[in-house]
């Protein structure tokens, strides 16, 4: 199944991607009904854009001709895009997102919000690492990390976090340092590890909780010891917003290299996390209203591993 999501897009608003990496949530067909959900729990929501499945073809989700495909929203200067893909891949907690609130009455009604419906992972509590914080999964399977902010930090803030478990258990630090190479402005900027005595003995030294700022996007990673039956997987992917063919091509081969690369942009980087390298242009292209035109781009596309921009450029224009 190809798995692109910004095929025919209908636009609501500014569809210019502020941020360089979007989380995409993969959802059967609640991806609308999600979007909704968390604009009423997080501050500054909005929906950013809306695409559909083609109307004159079928399409391999087996959804209705037409129909929502994805919703694309911000919540506390975030985007977040979901997709209605059909029940082929479940979220699971090895992706996680901090949210770090600014008091502890803020922790406390986000994480009751997320809990309606959801499922407690960690009870919301004081702990060693923050005064208030709680580990939550909510009713479509997201999981979120509420906890206080430090003092001195403006705003809320929402950053992706890596749990690495399984048999890339210990490669928590490998991936920060890879991926604060390959995106601009990227650097470490702490590694907290377990201490002797924390766990096995084989835990000493892993990474408990280290952080990177990523074009300007904070992601986290950690090591978990514990028997996890879950890892990475595609129902919680990361899109890159390439401005041109360049970025496509360096993303693509720098986070490609030692993974697996799929249809449509996809890939699997060497720990097993999926990756869409984007072009920004895609939403523009699929809201195009020559129908044809936005046809030929989708089944050029639908051809594609890596995405080329004149190719698809091309189709449009029907040459």
């Amino acid at each position: 199944m190809c798995r692109s999501v910004n095929d025919h897009a209908m636009v609501e608003g500014d569809s210019v991607k502020s941020n360089v990496i979007i989380p995409c949530l993969w959802l059967d067909d609640q991806a609308e009904e999600a979007a909704k959900f968390y604009l009423g729990v997080f501050p500054g929501g909005r929906i950013v854009a809306t695409s559909h499945y083609p109307s004159s073809s079928d399409n391999p989700a087996g959804k209705p001709r037409g129909s929502v495909m994805t919703v694309e929203f911000e919540i506390a200067g975030q985007r977040f895009s979901a997709l209605n893909g059909g029940p082929i891949f479940t979220i699971n907690p090895s992706i996680s997102f901090f949210y770090y609130a600014e008091t502890a009455a803020d922790v406390d009604r986000v994480y009751a919000s997320l809990a309606d419906g959801g499922q407690a992972l960690m009870p919301i509590g004081s702990y060693p690492w923050s005064e208030r914080y709680g580990w939550i999964k909510d009713r479509y399977g997201v999981s979120w990390q509420i906890m206080l902010a430090q003092r001195g930090v403006p705003g809320n803030v929402i950053a992706t976090s890596l749990m690495f478990t399984g048999n890339i258990y210990g490669r928590a630090e490998e991936a920060l340092k890879l991926y604060a190479q390959v995106f601009p402005d990227g650097h470490v900027e702490n590694v907290a590890r377990y201490a002797a005595g924390e766990g096995p003995a084989a835990n000493e030294g892993k990474v408990k909780y280290g952080r990177a700022s990523v074009a300007g996007q904070g992601l986290v990673a950690m090591d978990s010891y514990g028997e996890h039956k879950f890892t990475f997987n595609e129902g919680l992917s990361l899109q890159v917003m390439c401005q041109n063919q360049a970025e496509v091509d360096h993303y693509w081969d720098r986070l490609g290299e030692g993974g697996e690369y799929g249809p449509c942009g996809w890939l699997k980087d060497r720990f097993g996390v999926s990756w869409q390298i984007v072009p920004t242009s895609m939403a523009e292209w699929m809201n195009i209203k020559d129908e044809l035109a936005r046809d030929r781009a989708f089944q050029a596309m639908m051809g594609m591993t890596k995405l080329d921009i004149a190719t698809l450029e091309a189709a449009i224009h029907g040459k």
